[in-house]
């Protein structure tokens, strides 16, 4: 039967309500209802050879009391005068929430529209766009209110996100909600409180003007004679990013790598340091100006990820030479090989001619597919025959 039942009926409304457009109607006051939805409704054929269901349809659209319908009398050759439905309404949003059960909803959500259009009547157009997100919120909407109220009479204000004090805002309450308070602050605090440069919510303390926690770099010195710190050789120090920047270490050499074991008993080398790697994201590394008068090599996984980390990397230090991540160490070690879940299939544009042909035979699966080998493996008598030559040449 594909004549409009009332599940279909009450599924047009559905659909408005997932769109959010009920809800919207409360923050733009547009009048939607009497509200008429789509009917198909039988033909004359139907009532020839269905004549009993038709009857059955008719009377299930008129026990719905949510609808109003108009009807119109067919007049057929064999059954005669029938009075059908020809256009069926919902008279009043207060029926269309009845029939969906959504009433409660909707009163909680006309509260957060009323109290936003008193306090910060700036974010109603947030509203309009998230009603369901907002409605999610409800419990949290005043707060949240009062955050951005804050803000506003304190931009920028440079300090830690729980150092803000606002009565019922725990500590992390911000922190939790950053997604949120970053449509909300763009739309209620000026252009020069918001540092547009600053994007995506790992650099939302930065976006508005709050202090951020530290970015961090791990270091080895790995020759003995180069006195870091006082009294110890070959130290692992952990620095925060401005300070390892600052660093006047007589290095000549700088080795980064992926794998801790491998950092932490990466062998002793003249004039040179060993960097603990963190995968995707330089920045840190990328703010320490004097890295560029050295020499970087780059040790990473044998597989795609490896190959898209190190072209990251030159994109800050364009004079970053792999280490340990070609065909004849792959083969070397055959026997360990594994599989990488997810490879990258994108371009890479900053791989020297050697690099770029393994990454291809990697991404394109022409030795094995999925092929990858994890640095862990690679021995180090392999590690210190790779040095030896470094030191020779």
């Amino acid at each position: 039967m594909t004549w409009t039942g009332a599940k279909d009926l009450k599924a047009q409304l559905v659909r408005l309500w997932e769109r959010g457009e009920l809800l919207r109607d409360a923050v733009t006051g547009h009048a939607r209802f009497p509200l008429r939805l789509s009917l198909k409704s039988p033909g004359a054929a139907d009532i020839t050879d269905r004549f009993e269901a038709v009857r059955t349809w008719a009377a299930e659209l008129a026990a719905v009391g949510a609808l109003r319908i108009d009807w119109q009398v067919v007049r057929h050759r064999v059954q005669g005068a029938q009075k059908l439905p020809a256009t069926v309404w919902v008279e009043t949003l207060e029926d269309a929430l009845g029939w969906l059960g959504k009433g409660r909803d909707w009163e909680r959500f006309s509260a957060l529209v009323s109290a936003t259009r008193q306090s910060r009547a700036d974010l109603l157009p947030w509203l309009e766009r998230r009603p369901l997100k907002a409605l999610e919120l409800s419990a949290e909407w005043a707060r949240l209110l009062a955050v951005v109220t804050w803000l506003v009479e304190h931009p920028r204000p440079g300090i830690y996100l729980r150092q803000v004090d606002l009565p019922g805002v725990h500590s992390k309450f911000i922190e939790a909600h950053r997604g949120v308070l970053a449509e909300l602050f763009d739309l209620a605090l000026p252009a020069e409180a918001v540092d547009s440069a600053r994007t995506g919510v790992g650099q939302f303390a930065a976006r508005y003007g709050f202090l951020d926690k530290p970015a961090h770099v791990r270091f080895r010195v790995l020759d003995p004679s180069i006195q870091a710190l006082p009294g110890t050789a070959c130290p692992d120090v952990t620095l925060d990013a401005e300070s390892f920047g600052c660093l006047r270490l007589p290095v000549r050499r700088v080795f980064i790598t992926e794998n801790e074991t491998n950092f932490l008993a990466f062998p002793s080398v003249a004039d040179a340091i060993v960097i603990f790697g963190a995968g995707y994201g330089w920045e840190p590394v990328a703010r320490s100006q004097w890295l560029k008068h050295c020499v970087i090599y780059y040790w990473g996984d044998i597989d795609t990820h490896g190959f898209g980390i190190l072209d990251q990397l030159r994109g800050k230090f364009d004079h970053v030479a792999s280490f340990l991540m070609d065909r004849a160490t792959l083969d070397a070690h055959a026997s360990v090989w594994g599989v990488e879940d997810k490879p990258l299939r994108v371009e890479l544009r900053r791989l020297r001619p050697d690099e770029q042909a393994l990454y291809d035979d990697l991404r394109d699966n022409r030795i094995r597919a999925g092929l990858r080998l994890e640095q862990e493996y690679v021995g180090f008598e392999c590690l210190g025959a790779a040095l030896r030559k470094l030191c020779v040449s």
